[in-house]
């Protein structure tokens, strides 16, 4: 198929590349001219495993094309989806303005309908699809279709359609080509059958639903998600009081297939684009619907409150932190992406500096976006430079690389032997035997 994706940003161009790779011609389009321009020049904005790779490839088969009009992806493309961001408002809605201004500019380019009888026909001209993808609250679908509908020059045929992504930053071509379901939102049959064939190469669960549902289901799994997270964060404080261990306490929860593994580590919190936005999002959306939904209110709370549980250890370890210098192991919200929206790591750095900390920072692919955020840091070349002369380590994100360290220089390189590890990314009994004072999160120190 001849496919359009507009907006070019994390999920716009991981889809737009994965989609191309099947077979499929995509035009990924973007009002950001330099953006454009840089993706024809094969400069990829954003870091995510074997992205680069499979751009590089699609754009020299001529299957990936970057431009700036919707017009023309518009007039070439059956179906359209829209990629572009949603970021919260202050009162913590959904900003809806940048899938306003897209399906104000598809209606304008709807080509005129050739249908004679002015019913759906799958191979009649003029027919268009346009999916939602970007995470939108419930019933957003309804007003895109009534945006379009106010904006249509003549007489248009088209359909407007849900197909939410369920991307984890960091393995998101491996999370699109092989996904555990895709789920759709149509009121058509035409609609049903596009996704269907556009999806048959995929092995997986197709859930048909109606598109209220398909919106519903992505705001209701990201939410499941992060209760997970916030449940075991407070479970690891319990764990903390009482001299338990949170990583066994978890795994024994996991094991029960009606619990499940994933999403039980305990941390600094959660982070990114998705989690705190559509939390936010979706408390919002049911307050305005009427339900007051506390128990998200209180998986907010509990993820905040998981910050100032690990400063304060932070502090315990120290004494007192004015004055101390700490090497910072990690910058991006988790690990395989250059992300640092919503960054627990960048929080404690701003809690720390606040209390008068000096910070020598390391991340393997989130520095050059940290110095927009972060004054004040020492950025360092590797995770050594980050230990030399520091009072202490912090470990913030778990990337592979930081468990293979040489723990013997590390020890030589810190002031002292102090390890404050946010992600129990180390076997406590091991660094003490390397001579470590180990900290973790709801496990015994040592």
């Amino acid at each position: 198929m001849n496919i359009a994706i507009i907006g070019s940003g994390y999920v716009g161009l991981t889809t737009g590349a994965c989609f191309s790779e099947l077979g499929n011609k995509v035009f990924c389009v973007d009002n950001d001219l330099k953006k454009i321009k840089g993706l024809k020049n094969g400069l990829i904005p954003i870091y995510e495993p074997g992205l680069e790779e499979l751009i590089t490839r699609n754009v020299r088969k001529k299957r990936l094309i970057f431009t700036s009009s919707i017009k023309d992806a518009v007039r070439s493309c059956k179906v359209i989806f829209i990629t572009v961001g949603t970021p919260v408002l202050d009162n913590g809605e959904a900003n809806l303005s940048y899938i306003e201004n897209v399906a104000a500019s598809i209606a304008v380019n709807l080509p005129a309908s050739t249908c004679p009888t002015g019913k759906h026909q799958a191979g009649m001209n003029g027919y268009r699809l346009i999916v939602e993808k970007s995470t939108v609250p419930v019933e957003t679908g309804e007003w895109v279709k009534h945006i379009i509908l106010a904006n249509v020059k003549g007489k248009v045929r088209f359909d407007v359609a849900s197909n939410p992504e369920f991307l984890r930053e960091g393995q998101a071509i491996n999370d699109f080509m092989n996904p555990n379901r895709i789920v759709i939102g149509v009121e058509s049959k035409i609609a049903r059958d596009l996704l269907s064939e556009l999806y048959k190469p995929f092995n997986a669960p197709l859930v048909i639903t109606n598109i209220k549902s398909a919106e519903l289901i992505k705001h209701a799994s990201n939410a499941f998600l992060a209760t997970k997270i916030s449940f075991i964060n407070a479970i690891s404080r319990i764990c903390d009081k009482v001299g338990a261990d949170v990583e066994e306490v978890a795994k024994g929860m996991g094991l029960d297939k009606r619990i499940g593994l994933s999403f039980l580590k305990a941390g600094i919190g959660y982070g990114g684009s998705c989690f705190p936005k559509d939390l936010d999002a979706f408390v919002a959306i049911s307050d305005k619907l009427g339900y007051d939904f506390k128990l998200l209110k209180s998986v907010k709370k509990v993820n905040i409150e998981q910050l100032d549980f690990v400063f304060q250890k932070i502090k315990d370890s120290l004494s007192l932190i004015k004055g101390k210098t700490i090497g910072v192991l990690g910058l991006a919200f988790k690990p395989n992406t250059d992300d640092i929206r919503n960054s627990a790591a960048i929080g404690l750095i701003k809690m720390l500096q606040k209390e008068g900390a000096k910070i020598k920072a390391y991340d393997p692919q989130a520095i050059e976006k940290s110095k927009q955020v972060l004054a004040g840091v020492t950025f360092c070349p590797d995770a050594y430079a980050a230990c030399l002369a520091s009072d202490c380590l912090l470990i913030a994100t778990e990337w592979d690389e930081f468990k293979e360290l040489d723990f013997s220089r590390i020890k030589e390189l810190l002031k002292r032997p102090l390890i404050i590890d946010g992600r129990n990314l180390y076997e406590a009994k091991a660094m003490s035997k390397l001579g470590f004072s180990y900290i973790s999160i709801g496990r015994k120190n040592i």
